[in-house]
């Protein structure tokens, strides 16, 4: 054996180690399975349970008494009995003020993705294109919200734009009318934009950061102009970062509750805020179940959708 066979041979197992996938094997667990154990138990016990306890309080009615729904399964004279109620889920589409809440919280979502896009994708490129020496503080300054509790800093926004706020103190400075941005669908805006807009860098950053910049060069070179060149080849690449940071705004802004609480006002109609006044104030916990399956199958739409696109787009790249 030459010395370099000998120097590029793999290090001996350890025998603990191979003592494990020995004891492992004699029960049938693979290393595998034993890896994919752990998340399946964790997914089981704290979103699947619970998921199909809150599918089961849907399909009942509301009652007053301790639990305040009927129960699925009744025994008589030794007969049990399955009672389904559809009437919660038909409810969600003859209902104007639940199907106002879903659309109304789809908009705003939508538009606050939009906008946290266009913010966002300036301020990724530029770190991702930043010196070395810069890019870590670049991140650090997007990522320091996250040391902040969230509530914090929606209160922080509150005091920034209420009527004797800080904004409107500096415009009295100039004999500027105070401008009314609280209770109003454009603090809501604010609020969803400046609090999931790490949400929308991150992803970016980590596609626009692995971009060759060859690529570039060879367009200049080429004598395209700095937007052909965006358009032709800095867009088309980040492709699967703005999908990822979309579906992560998206997802959570869909359903959000505290800053519509805070920041919106009574015409602010989202389905956190209807789903909160059913459970607590209604006590109707079989329709604010029914609300929340409902809101979960407008949230897995849009991630299947996404899935497909990645899907697709990989195929593309492996077929060129």
């Amino acid at each position: 054996m030459s010395s370099h066979d000998t120097h590029h041979a793999p290090p001996p197992r350890p025998r603990v180690w191979s003592g494990v996938e020995r004891a492992l094997a004699a029960v049938g667990i693979s290393g595998k399975a034993l890896v994919i154990t752990a998340p399946a138990i964790w997914l089981t016990v704290f979103f699947l349970v619970p998921l199909a306890v809150v599918f089961g309080i849907s399909l009942t009615i509301k009652q007053f008494g301790r639990p305040p729904y009927t129960p699925l399964l009744t025994n008589e004279e030794g007969t049990v009995q399955l009672t389904l109620h559809l009437n919660n889920y038909l409810r969600l589409f003859t209902d104007q003020l639940y199907v106002a809440a879903y659309l109304n919280s789809a908009k705003i979502a939508f538009i606050s993705t939009v906008i946290t896009l266009l913010i966002g994708y300036p301020m990724a490129y530029v770190i991702g294109r930043a010196p070395d020496q810069w890019r870590n503080i670049l991140l650090m300054l997007v990522i320091l919200p996250f040391w902040t509790s969230f509530l914090l800093r929606v209160y922080a926004l509150s005091g920034f734009m209420r009527g004797n706020g800080v904004i409107n103190q500096f415009l009295a400075l100039f004999g500027i009318e105070p401008l009314v941005m609280m209770q109003t669908d454009f603090a809501v805006y604010v609020g969803i934009v400046y609090t999931y807009l790490p949400f929308m860098i991150l992803p970016l950053y980590t596609n626009l950061v692995k971009l060759d910049g060859t690529l570039l060069e060879a367009s200049a070179d080429l004598g395209a102009r700095p937007v052909r060149t965006f358009l032709s080849i800095t867009l088309p690449l980040s492709m699967p970062g703005i999908l990822a940071g979309s579906m992560l705004v998206f997802i959570p802004a869909i359903g959000e509750f505290v800053i519509p609480a805070l920041l919106g006002g009574p015409g602010t109609l989202m389905i956190g805020r209807v789903l909160w006044d059913e459970f607590f104030a209604n006590t109707n916990w079989p329709r604010a179940a029914a609300v929340a399956i409902a809101m979960l199958v407008v949230v897995v739409i849009p991630v299947m959708l996404l899935q497909r696109a990645q899907d697709a787009m990989r195929d593309k790249e492996q077929a060129s």
